[in-house]
């Protein structure tokens, strides 16, 4: 299991996965927005997607969890 979390705090922009998605190494699975640029949040390992725990319009902090990949 491989958690995916935040590099910064912001807003969730956009959510580019969904449950049950198969995503590679490097794929954008979240765009953060904070100071008024695009932060995209990339994952580590490749898998599926398990659980999306935030959605567009949430505001996060730096190190929350964003998706979960198995």
């Amino acid at each position: 299991m491989h958690e995916v979390r935040a590099t910064m705090a912001g807003s969730v922009w956009r959510v580019e996965v969904k449950v049950g998605d198969t995503v590679e190494i490097d794929q954008e699975v979240v765009v953060i927005e904070s100071m008024k640029m695009e932060i995209p949040i990339l994952t580590e390992k490749a898998g599926r997607i398990k659980a999306l725990h935030v959605a567009a319009g949430d505001f996060i902090d730096e190190g929350d969890l964003l998706v979960t990949i198995e």
